[in-house]
């Protein structure tokens, strides 16, 4: 380094100026005293680094220590800026805020921008007589000391060099200079390791925050196949499962009552998986007859059965590349059912009537609104073929767990038919509303569609009313039909119409129509009696 003493700079084994004599008793004690304090120095350093992560917290009474422990005068801790290539002072002790403002140097630049920017410690045995000092924190100018040396040494993290460690203290032997750069270079290594773990930490605590921004972002925009309606609980555990088997090839079942809409899942699951642009080929197994549905699946050769006048290619093939969905899977025959076994483990068949081997490469996506578990207790569906098609299953709720949804799916269905009808439907009535909401929906999303189809037809004033809906929604109030009797009289009117039931159904005979309804015939007789019922009037009743 230009202007330094010859020796005083480069790595610390290099600053070394001479070698000592042999030490006498007295050298040896202040040998002694000053490594004991070099020991309680770094302990307190240890101590101070282990308070924080953030070396800003403690970085004051760091150089306060370094100053104070070892007689020097001031000590700085500079930093370099990635981005401008700027050496600046981030802390000080025994300067003044504006002499720490003014202590900027460029990278290279006097004796703290080279130790930055080489990564070597430097010393400057008397800074009035070297010019590389530059200064400029202005420490000539107060004229406390009549003469100064200055030690730097770089805070390095692997081969990256992050700043420096610097002290001003009175001039001494090269020996002592030579102590202060290697405990300077210790303790610039103790503040490189908190440095590292303190960007470590920034950057854990960065990706946590990336991550948890992800997840947030997922959750707000959270997969929902655009061809389903509905934001229930239950469907929101739907739409994750479409989400995760999409990605994969997995066989899967779809099980469900009839209505739910098990092929708009099965849709969802092939629009957004990996064989989107292929074909989707969709069968009704209970819609064939067992002989035909053969056919269907595997194809047939031209000869193999009467009628068979040409070749066909049959499901399978024509699902290549793409998606197959059975529905109704548990309607096959048990022949049929070892055949498609067949498919399902090696991914192979004939057509009827042939003999050549045909690979399918497809995937499988099958539905039911059976219990298969119920028909392989009865010996009607193959246990091994439930588990193969069950690799991934997906139960799709019926409308009455999935409350929620019922004005989402009305309200879409209102503006399917209103398009479809050329009518502009703009509301459902309130008590519409609460007819449609308190209703079981046996026929689950199908019935609703239907019921609202019906009622876009019947409206004159753009508007569906409760009485626009069919009869089985209907309460009793909607229909005027509320009862004001009380329970006995029910009980008693359900009571005579049972008894002139079986009198009917026994042309009169008490006694038969006392044990078709698990009564004595003297307890037969009193509800006669009660009831005023004539039994006679019934034997000649054809």
């Amino acid at each position: 380094m230009s202007g330094l003493a010859p020796g005083l700079h480069g790595s610390v084994e290099n600053v070394r100026i001479k070698e000592p004599g042999n030490p006498g008793a007295e050298e040896m004690n202040v040998r002694d005293e000053r490594q004991a304090k070099e020991l309680a120095l770094l302990f307190d350093v240890s101590r101070v680094l282990e308070r924080t992560l953030d070396l800003r917290d403690v970085v004051d009474l760091l150089l306060s220590k370094l100053a104070g422990d070892l007689g020097m005068v001031r000590a700085a801790l500079t930093l370099l800026n990635r981005d401008t290539q700027e050496v600046f002072i981030e802390a000080a002790h025994g300067l003044s805020a504006s002499e720490q403002r003014r202590g900027r140097y460029a990278l290279g630049e006097g004796v703290t921008g080279t130790v930055v920017q080489t990564g070597q410690p430097a010393v400057v045995p008397h800074i009035d007589e070297d010019s590389s000092f530059l200064d400029r924190t202005g420490i000539r100018s107060r004229g406390l000391h009549d003469d100064l040396a200055f030690v730097c040494v770089p805070i390095r993290v692997g081969d990256e060099t992050l700043g420096a460690l610097s002290v001003h203290r009175p001039a001494t032997t090269p020996e002592a200079l030579q102590q202060d750069v290697r405990l300077l270079s210790i303790v610039a290594t103790m503040i490189a390791q908190a440095v590292r773990l303190r960007r470590k930490a920034q950057e854990d605590q960065k990706r946590l925050v990336e991550e948890n921004e992800r997840l947030r972002q997922s959750l707000q925009k959270r997969f929902r196949p655009s061809n389903i309606i509905g934001k229930s609980k239950p469907m929101q555990g739907v739409y994750d499962l479409i989400a995760q088997v999409s990605r994969s090839e997995a066989t899967v079942l779809i099980e469900g009552e009839s209505g739910v809409g098990k092929e708009l899942v099965a849709h969802a699951i092939h629009f957004n998986s990996s064989r989107a642009q292929g074909p989707i080929v969709k069968v009704n197994c209970a819609a064939l007859p067992q002989s035909v549905l053969e056919s269907e699946l595997f194809g047939h050769e031209k000869g193999a059965f009467t009628g068979a006048v040409a070749q066909r290619r049959g499901r399978f093939e024509l699902a290549e590349g793409g998606t197959i969905f059975l529905d109704e899977i548990g309607d096959i025959s048990p022949s049929l059912q070892v055949q498609f076994l067949r498919v399902l483990q090696e991914r192979e068949f004939e057509r009827v009537g042939g003999t050549k081997t045909l690979r399918a490469d497809l995937r499988v996506v099958a539905a039911t609104n059976h219990d298969l578990h119920e028909l392989i207790k009865t010996g009607r569906f193959r246990e091994d073929l439930y588990y193969r098609l069950n690799v991934f299953p997906i139960r799709v709720p019926p409308l009455r767990e999935r409350q929620a949804d019922i004005l989402l799916l009305a309200d879409h269905f209102v503006e399917v038919y209103g398009k479809a009808n050329s009518k502009r439907v703009r509301r459902i009535s309130t008590p519409a509303i609460d007819m449609l909401m308190n209703y079981h929906w046996p026929g689950n999303v199908r019935e609703l569609e239907n019921c609202i189809e019906r009622a876009v037809l019947l409206t004159d004033d753009d508007v569906i009313h409760g009485h626009h809906l069919p009869p089985t929604l209907q309460t009793a109030e909607s229909s005027g039909t509320v009862h004001d009797g009380t329970l006995q009289a029910s009980v008693e009117r359900l009571e005579r119409e049972l008894v002139v039931e079986a009198l009917k159904s026994s042309r009169g005979n008490m006694a038969k129509a006392a044990r078709s309804l698990g009564l004595t015939e003297r307890m037969m007789g009193l509800r006669v009696r009660k009831h005023g019922i004539s039994p006679g009037r019934f034997r000649t009743s054809r």
